[in-house]
């Protein structure tokens, strides 16, 4: 009798690589939430984004940019003051090809206004496609986008600046902004003693003429490759925001020394840094003493930003272990037909399509925020409690769909490890989970009639709605109390998940239910799959969630 040969390279039972896919299309929730919020008419352009996005090709520029991390290069070879860093080529790629999309500048008209229309929420699909493939270069397009807002407060840097921000070109040589095709901007405000209360910075600015001069250290600066950054300095007046360009007016690099970069967790592909400033020169952003007020304008943006790209990172773990389970077969059966697989997608996938709605819904808000009062308020009230909701769901979230895929999931080779490395950035970053409930609290005691039109107009729009009625009535009790701190973290979720209910029932009233039912009428538990949606139910929600 012959044995049969000993072959251990037949590769059987996987998953199919889950590239050169439309990332748009193949996103039912996403699809469904871009036309409720006004951009129904970019399909065709939002399309052609996601069949470029989810190329293998560009899958592909995501992993190298992460396995080849940036490099300082702070002296040459002869001992000279370089500071500078080093990318692979496949960074630069991800940043021309978001560039190149007007994921950085889409918002803005070429004067720095707001464009209108729906450009927020076509812009933010854009951004939610491209997270899903490499997120770390999203930081400086997100800051280069959101920089705008703050330099308004100063037109006269707005005018120069906006020619160049405003192309759609994107330019990594080490020289002056003015001589470049397109620039990026950068933002340094923590400092060593800490980075929630930035009233307590120490780096100074002392006047030089029609300009400052700065001189002290930022704990953490990112994207340090920048041609420009907005930093916040202690002046005459009081902390102030500035301008600090790479390159100095006569052509000279800037005083802005890099002491190394931050050896971060994940977000490998960008670079964060540790710097000093000694005497590097700068332009005043605003009025003296007011830089709070001026670059929160950039924070608001840079908020808005991190829901989006966690949306993003959720739902492309959804979709690696959708992909998976529908090809992986286990107890001869596809582990997507296994009913306790199907109960975790099924409940995973309603997270998602709740999430994209509630952000889409979010940049409506920004989109009509100039004219419009009421979104206006939505937009002020809601940014920190969705950044709270999204961010912070996202780890676990990811974690449960590495679960999905079992030791592939784990393993470096697949891009869930680096999403679940990845996420946790977005709820630290631009103020973690407290900051953002106590910015809820501040918005709520600076306009309490504007905040209570906004929670009025939720319960219209959920009105009928399982448990909609009682979280209304929770959250107006919590933010009454005298002791609504301490509760704060209890009520702004409760909120969020209010609000996400609200924006899935205008897309998908069928779906506003089952989370409503899930969410909001009963408490969620702590691990997906542990709710009661019907084999009916789940087969629908998997069905939208990937074809």
């Amino acid at each position: 009798m012959t044995k049969a040969p000993f072959a251990t390279h037949d590769v059987l039972n996987q998953s199919p690589p889950f590239w050169d896919i439309d990332l748009f299309t193949t996103d039912a929730p996403l699809v469904a939430a871009v036309a409720a919020n006004g951009a129904a008419a970019a399909t065709a352009e939002l399309s052609d984004f996601g069949k470029h996005w989810g190329s293998a090709a560009m899958a592909e520029r995501g992993r190298i940019a992460n396995e080849n991390q940036p490099k300082l290069r702070t002296f040459d070879a002869r001992g000279n003051r370089r500071d500078e860093v080093e990318f692979h080529p496949a960074y630069h790629e991800l940043m021309a090809h978001s560039a190149h999309a007007g994921v950085h500048n889409s918002t803005w008209t070429m004067d720095g206004k707001p464009a209108g229309g729906a450009a927020e929420v076509m812009r933010a699909a854009r951004f939610y496609i491209a997270a899903q493939v490499e997120t770390g270069h999203l930081c400086p397009i997100t800051m280069t986008r959101a920089s705008v807002a703050a330099l308004a407060s100063q037109p006269d840097i707005l005018a120069k600046t906006m020619p160049v921000i405003g192309t759609r070109a994107y330019d990594p040589g080490f020289a002056p902004w003015w001589t470049k095709r397109g620039m990026t901007l950068g933002m340094g405000m923590t400092e060593k003693q800490g980075g929630t209360d930035v009233r307590a910075n120490m780096t100074w600015a002392e006047r030089d003429g029609g300009c400052y001069r700065i001189t002290g250290h930022k704990w953490f600066m990112s994207a340090p490759m920048c041609d420009a950054f907005l930093v916040l300095a202690q002046a005459e007046q009081g902390l102030s925001c500035f301008f600090m360009p790479r390159f100095a007016p006569d052509g000279t690099v800037n005083a802005i020394h890099f002491q190394r970069l931050k050896d971060k967790l994940g977000n490998r592909s960008n670079a964060s840094s540790e710097v000093e400033f000694h005497g590097a020169h700068a332009e005043l952003i605003g009025e003296e003493g007011k830089g709070i007020r001026t670059i929160i304008q950039m924070v608001q943006l840079t908020r808005q930003d991190c829901a989006i790209a966690s949306a993003g990172l959720m739902r492309s773990g959804l979709a690696h272990a959708l992909n998976h389970a529908r090809h992986r077969s286990v107890f001869q059966k596809h582990l997507a037909d296994q009913p306790l697989m199907q109960a975790v997608l099924s409940d995973m996938a309603l997270h998602v399509e709740a999430s994209i709605a509630l952000v889409m819904r979010l940049c409506r808000a920004f989109d009509r925020a100039p004219t419009d009062a009421g979104e206006a308020a939505y937009m002020r009230l809601l940014t920190p409690a969705i950044k709270y909701w999204t961010c912070k769901s996202a780890p676990g979230f990811l974690y449960e769909a590495m679960e999905c895929l079992g030791g592939n999931g784990y393993v470096e080779e697949g891009i869930l490890a680096r999403h679940y490395r990845e996420s946790p950035v977005n709820a630290i970053w631009e103020g973690s989970g407290n900051v953002m409930c106590l910015d809820v609290l501040r918005a709520l005691g600076r306009e309490a009639d504007a905040a209570l039109a906004v929670l009025r107009a939720l319960a219209d729009e959920t009105r009928g709605l399982p448990g909609a009625a009682e979280a209304v009535a929770s959250i107006g009790q919590s933010f009454r109390r005298p002791d609504s701190e301490r509760i704060a973290r209890l009520a702004v979720e409760k909120l969020a998940l209010l609000a996400a209910t609200a924006a899935l029932n205008q897309v998908a009233p069928k779906n506003a239910e089952l989370f409503a039912v899930t969410r909001l009428a009963e408490r969620h538990a702590g691990m997906y799959g542990a709710v009661d949606l019907s084999d009916a139910d789940q087969r629908a929600l998997l069905a939208r969630a990937l074809p």
